[in-house]
């Protein structure tokens, strides 16, 4: 787990300046070492900051050559079964190391690019070859390690972080589409980033550069792994998702620092530390209490932990350690980033730095198994009488209490049923319709909802809306803030169940299996409770978050008075200021369900006005 970054330039500029500050930008993603690689004949640097955690020795930093000096590459990640293909691949090699980092490259110089196929992890890397002035970019299948990228004429760079691309000599604009989809979901959705001229490395994507061209292009897509009949069979599900859960969670346990999971005692973290208990007895867990009685689930991460025999963390943040930190890190995702549950994620990543250097996390037991209200919201919209009197129903829901008035706002949903799940996603996370943002920003947008490859298999409403999360909020949001908040502080963080091999299953599993009677993540819990009582988890789901509509009011108001007030707009030049003081006053005489539309227009005008020096500075920078 490291940082990497990478920078070709035709013109030859030089090079080392712009790299170390480059560097110096990701040094929190690699603590323990530091390197550079740079062939002056072609003009290429590359750059690597590391975390060790297999193969701690000073033979296993990069960039690493390969022993015929020809290649060199720069990883960020993991990839789990490099020990298989060794043995299955390359048994004759002989490895002067005991990374994956050294395997990975031999595979690539003996395989060709599409070794790529065979990886089980999470990855982000670059190999160049010094004879042909060629390199390759990969990154991961699910997007779980960040990659973001500029191809302009005269040069190319990649880097782990957007930052580290922000002090490249170029023009910078921001990016009005992609601003405007922020914030209709709260985060700016692959390929944009807040900048016109810097783009997310999309995810199952591979790029072949060289002086004078590059070519990028997908080598795994989701919506080509849908067979045309989905697993039907209970039994055999079960047995097959237990099989697939026990491996995924072994092959992530291995490491060579101290390690734990995050444990928040839900679903998807109490299955992820049972199956990691099985094979590592005592294992370190880790959990976050709140003051706030509505946002703590201490009480269940605790009883989780004592029924696995772990060796149990408790933090217990107060609202005045943890309000102090709000603004201050919403700089460390470098673009707007309207998700407030970073802030127990930064906290407990934090915490438990002290104690361990990686953890296994629950994440994507929700987008797979169909956890979210979002999933039940469109099979109401998909009946047609529902959806041809929603109109109706939301007039007559605009006049109830605020659980009432919120629901009537989904109601609202656009004519265009292709940019139903969008606006299902955006209402369920209390942020802006398309249909408000027209009347927020001067300038309307013809669309909001990003594009989406659908798989040739018919899907049902709530299928189509999981699907949209996998591809979007799962990638461009929830990993985004573990991974920027973990590596803060210096811990990987590994998914079990983003394994592909249960995302290429999951998909497949017929959504009985998933949403039956209205119980959610049907056969995840099933699993569950082969390894822990049912009964411990006989309560409402509730989500890993902060009371942010009572700090809005209360004491992150200021953050109102400061970006949202009719100067500030107008100094920012991108919202509406009447609309703008509009919701404002809605909020504040108690229309609370408002609040995540006035932390989304906060974050934006916070990041307008930190960012204005960026905006087309001086070449000479």
């Amino acid at each position: 787990m490291c940082g990497i970054a990478g920078y070709w330039n035709t013109e030859q500029r030089e090079l080392r300046p712009l790299l170390e500050k480059m560097s110096d930008l990701m040094q929190h993603r690699g603590p323990d070492a530091a390197g550079m690689y740079i062939d002056d004949i072609s003009s290429i640097g590359l750059i690597h900051r590391r975390l060790s955690i297999i193969d701690l020795s000073k033979e296993a930093n990069q960039p690493f050559h390969s022993a015929c000096n020809r290649y060199v590459i720069v990883f960020n990640g993991e990839v789990y079964n490099y020990k298989q293909l060794h043995q299955t691949y390359i048994p004759y090699f002989k490895p002067r190391t005991y990374s994956d980092t050294e395997i990975v490259l031999q595979l690539f110089i003996e395989m060709g690019d599409d070794f790529v196929q065979y990886l089980n992890g999470m990855f982000a890397f670059a190999i160049y070859d010094k004879q042909t002035q060629k390199g390759w970019l990969y990154r991961d299948r699910l997007g779980v390690k960040p990659l973001f990228y500029i191809a302009r004429n005269g040069f190319f760079a990649f880097a782990s972080e957007l930052k580290s691309l922000t002090v490249l000599p170029i023009c910078l604009t921001p990016n009005r589409q992609a601003l405007a989809q922020f914030l209709h979901l709260g985060y700016i959705p692959q390929p944009h980033t807040a900048w016109e001229e810097i783009h997310k490395f999309p995810a199952g994507h591979k790029l072949v550069f060289s002086p004078s061209s590059y070519i990028l292009e997908p080598w795994w897509e989701m919506h080509r792994k849908f067979t045309h009949e989905p697993i039907r069979s209970e039994s055999v599900a079960l047995k097959q998702l237990d099989d697939l859960v026990q491996d995924a969670v072994s092959i992530r346990l291995i490491s060579d620092v101290p390690y734990g999971t995050f444990l928040s005692g839900g679903i998807d973290s109490s299955l992820v530390t049972a199956v990691a208990s099985k094979f590592s007895p005592g294992i370190r867990t880790f959990s976050i209490r709140f003051e706030d009685a509505r946002h703590d689930e201490s009480k269940h991460s605790q009883a989780v932990a004592a029924k696995l025999q772990t060796s149990h963390t408790e933090f217990t943040v107060t609202e005045n350690e943890a309000i102090p930190l709000v603004e201050k890190l919403l700089s460390i995702y470098d673009e707007p980033f309207a998700d407030s549950s970073f802030i127990p994620t930064y906290m407990v990543s934090e915490l438990s730095s002290s104690k361990v250097k990686m953890t296994l996390t629950g994440d994507g037991g929700d987008e797979q198994f169909m956890g979210y209200g979002a999933y039940v919201w469109a099979r109401r919209m998909a009946h047609p009488a529902l959806f041809y009197s929603r109109i109706l129903i939301a007039k007559a829901l605009s006049y109830g209490n605020n659980r009432e008035k919120r629901a009537g706002l989904i109601f609202r949903a656009p004519d265009n049923k292709a940019d139903l799940h969008s606006h299902i996603f955006s209402q369920e996370q209390y942020l802006f319709s398309a249909a408000e943002i027209q009347q927020l920003l001067p300038n309307p947008f013809p669309s909001l909802t990003p594009p989406v490859i659908w798989p040739l298999r018919s899907l049902s409403p709530a299928e189509r809306q999981a699907f949209f999360d996998l591809e979007y909020y799962l990638r461009d949001d929830l990993l985004v803030k573990v991974d920027r908040a973990s590596m803060y502080h210096g811990i990987e963080a590994r998914e079990p169940l983003l394994d592909y091999r249960i995302i290429e299953w999951s998909i497949n599993l017929h959504e009985s299996l998933k949403l039956r009677n209205g119980t959610s993540k049907y056969l995840l819990k099933k699993l569950l409770y082969q390894y822990l009582p049912a009964e411990m988890f006989d309560r409402p789901k509730r989500g890993f978050s902060v009371p942010m509509d009572r700090w809005l009011n209360g004491p992150l108001s200021y953050l109102i008075d400061v970006y949202l007030s009719p100067k500030k707009i107008q100094e920012c030049n991108w919202l509406n200021s009447s609309i703008v003081s509009a919701y404002v006053k809605r909020f504040l005489q108690g229309e609370t369900y408002l609040y995540n539309r006035i932390w989304a227009m906060i974050v934006l005008q916070k990041f307008l006005t930190e960012q204005s020096s960026l905006i087309c500075f001086n070449t000479d920078k």
